[in-house]
């Protein structure tokens, strides 16, 4: 079980459902406002459970949405398993070529923080938001960046 697996509990049951209409609007602008500042490829994707390692399983389903198509190899993917309370952040081959072992690290932590008063909006936004300040030092945004991957909040 994740770090704060046992410290809240999550009054919805299915990813389609866990943000409103108006709250997925809120994450994709959040990666739109991300990805302003760095030429990093940030995803979220959310599912109900997760039996592995949530590390593993979020290096799965990267591969599985074909994030590690970016010419930089600069890719990040948001990995939330809803019903068992897993989170992973993870970046691509480029990215930590040039990044310390526990860069995510503080993201996450931030995030968890949200997570644990079940502020999941927010959590993922105020990461997100994170991710792209962070990625700008080493993948600063261009003029001729060209959005490589959608924006989509994946689910399944």
């Amino acid at each position: 079980m994740s770090d704060f697996g046992r410290l809240f509990v999550l009054s919805m049951t299915t990813t389609a459902t866990l943000f409103s209409e108006s709250q997925k609007e809120l994450i994709l602008d959040a990666i739109t406002q991300a990805e302003k500042n760095t030429s990093g490829e940030i995803r979220v994707h959310l599912e109900g459970k997760c039996k592995d390692d949530p590390v593993q399983r979020a290096f799965r389903v990267f591969k599985k949405l074909g994030m590690e198509k970016t010419k930089l190899r600069n890719g990040v993917l948001f990995y939330f398993a809803v019903a068992d309370k897993k989170l992973a952040i993870i970046g691509d081959k480029g990215i930590h070529e040039l990044v310390p072992e526990n860069f995510w690290h503080s993201i996450k932590e931030e995030m968890v923080k949200d997570f644990k008063h079940e502020n999941f909006t927010e959590g993922l936004v105020k990461g997100i938001l994170e991710a792209g300040q962070q990625l700008k030092v080493h993948f600063p945004y261009s003029n001729d960046d060209v959005n490589e991957l959608t924006n989509d909040i994946s689910f399944e």
